[in-house]
Formats: C-alpha cells, sequence, structure tokens
C-alpha cells in the first residue's frame, strides 16, 4: 500500500483482512439494461467482511441527475452509519473489476479523506486468486447498509440524524459544475476528456439511457475509460497510462477535467492519472447526461457527422 498510488492487490487485501483499521467497501453498479442487481449479487458474494455502498443512495436527493455528489453532512452521516472513521483505511471494490469502485474513491478524496484505495482487479481477481468470498451477509452488514442510506434521506429532510463520526473537508478543486464546462468551452483553458467508448462519443452509437443522444462537448478528446486497464482488469503502469492520454493529444503537463455520461467512468480516468502523479484533476459531475438535455443553443452536441 502506497500514499502516491491508488490501488491495492488482492493478495495485500487478503493479509491484511481482518484489520480493525481496514474497511472494505462493495461499491458495485450496473446500468439499467445490464440487468444486473449488485446488492443481492453483494448479499451471495462478497469479500469477507465488506460492507455495500450504494452509490445510487448515497447521492444528491434534489436533482433528476442520477447518483450525483451528496451533501457534505449527508455523505458523513452515511460513512458514519457504514462505521467509518477518518482514521480508517478504506478499500473499495466492484463487481466487474474496475468500474463503479474509482468513482467512491473520488467520493471520499473529494470530501478529504486520502486513506483510500481501490482493490486493483476488484472482485473477479478476489476470485481468481482463490481467496475466501462470504457467501452470507450478517444481519449486522445489511442493516449498516441501509442505515447509510437512510442517514442520506434523513440529511435532506433536514432531520437530526445520529451524530457523525466520520468529518469531512471539501475539496472543490475536484468538481466541474455545468457552468465551468460551458464557460471552457469557449475559454479553452483546461483539456477535456471524455471517458466513454468511442462510438457514444463521435454519436454514432446510441447512449445506453432512454432518451439520451449521443455526441460530446465541443472540443472534448475522448479516452474510453477500458484503456486504464488490462486484460485482467488491473491498473496498466504509469508509462503506459501516459501514453494513452498522450496518443489522444492529451498532455499531461497542461490542466485536465474529466467527464463521461453521469460521472461514474470519469472517475477510473482520474484513477490513472493519479498513478501518473496528477492527483487534483477535477470530474465534471453532471457529465453528458446533463449537458445533452439542455438547448443545444446554449448547450451544442457535437459528432463525427457533423450533425
Amino acid at each position: 500500500m502506497a500514499q502516491d498510488d491508488p490501488v491495492v492487490s488482492a493478495q495485500w487485501l487478503q493479509q491484511h483482512l481482518g484489520q480493525p483499521d481496514i474497511k472494505i467497501l462493495d461499491a458495485s453498479w450496473y446500468m439499467p439494461h445490464e440487468s444486473r442487481d449488485a446488492w443481492q449479487e453483494y448479499q451471495v458474494a462478497h469479500i469477507p467482511g465488506a460492507l455495500y455502498f450504494d452509490i445510487d443512495g448515497i447521492s444528491d436527493r434534489t436533482t433528476h441527475l442520477p447518483h450525483m455528489l451528496p451533501l457534505e453532512e449527508a455523505f458523513a452521516a452515511a460513512v458514519s452509519a457504514l462505521g467509518i472513521s477518518n482514521h480508517d483505511k478504506v478499500i473499495v471494490y466492484d463487481g466487474k473489476g474496475f468500474y463503479s469502485a474509482p468513482r467512491v474513491w473520488w467520493m471520499f478524496r473529494i470530501l478529504g479523506h486520502d486513506k483510500v484505495w481501490v482493490l486493483d482487479g476488484g472482485f473477479p481477481q478476489w476470485q481468481a486468486s482463490g481467496f475466501n468470498i462470504g457467501s452470507s451477509c450478517p444481519d449486522d452488514a445489511v442493516l449498516k447498509s441501509k442505515a447509510a442510506n437512510i442517514a442520506v434521506e434523513t440529511a435532506y429532510n433536514g432531520e437530526l440524524a445520529n451524530a457523525a463520526t466520520f468529518q469531512t473537508e471539501f475539496r472543490h478543486q475536484l468538481l466541474w459544475t455545468l457552468e465551468k464546462v460551458k464557460h471552457n468551452v469557449a475559454a479553452k483553458a483546461h483539456q477535456v476528456v471524455d471517458a466513454r467508448v468511442k462510438g457514444r462519443f463521435d454519436g454514432v452509437m446510441p447512449e445506453p439511457r432512454e432518451g439520451v443522444r449521443s455526441g460530446h462537448i465541443p472540443g472534448t478528446k475522448c479516452v474510453p475509460f477500458p484503456e486504464m486497464s488490462d486484460g485482467a482488469q488491473t491498473l496498466l503502469p504509469a508509462d503506459e497510462l501516459s501514453k494513452k492520454f498522450e496518443q489522444a493529444g492529451i498532455s499531461l503537463d497542461g490542466p485536465i477535467v474529466l467527464t463521461c455520461a453521469s460521472g461514474v467512468t470519469a472517475c477510473i480516468l482520474a484513477l490513472g492519472l493519479y498513478r501518473i502523479g496528477k492527483h487534483d484533476v477535477p470530474v465534471y459531475d453532471g457529465s453528458w447526461t446533463e449537458w445533452e438535455a439542455l438547448p443545444d443553443n446554449d448547450y451544442p452536441i457535437v459528432t463525427s457527422t457533423g450533425s
């Protein structure tokens, strides 16, 4: 485990399993069209001691946009309900290997907790290593995961929840809003990098969300998120990651902001850039789902066909 590297290996986690200051989160999340239930999957197979972190539940309750970053006090209440303190080392994994876990890694970091790592290769790597798998879900684990979601709802209702034991410190530099992105389209001060696959970025493949057009924000470049990992879903070495960005025409010496469909896979690029040494790259949380829904006159869409 290294503070300047954002991942830990399955072997490392197995050796440190059960230590009181190691908290493991299953942050699996799937698109609706995948017909997978992350909560159900967690209950029948998970890393021993892991708790479920619900990306959709621990989110902003005031917007129609999916799984946006919640208020500081809501996040603090949820994490406290999960039994996590500021002294703990948080290890996050997901069921695909590298997909939704980096989003939770980013959430902890943007709210001031640096002792957070993604499990390299995720649950598939843990399984492939032959390590023990929890096949039953203790009542305590179920209650904590549900309590985290309830704590968020309570915070947004303005009601008093149990005193939060987890303290947050919001890092504004890691979050970009719609207004910042729109300003940057004209100013071109930051290089905007989109993590979606090339077909969706170019507007020649449909978006998986119903009613959302494909295409991209003007001036954006594309580095598809699968390019951050190898065939085993483990994060590439720093030199190979650097090449992926440079081949897309991105200067690693210049400022970068990341986007995707709804703020999840952009965090995979943030993870890759962190390994390279760029630790403060912001994510546009609303991403394409927010931009695309607004009037084209003010928020133009670019496609490879020019329409």
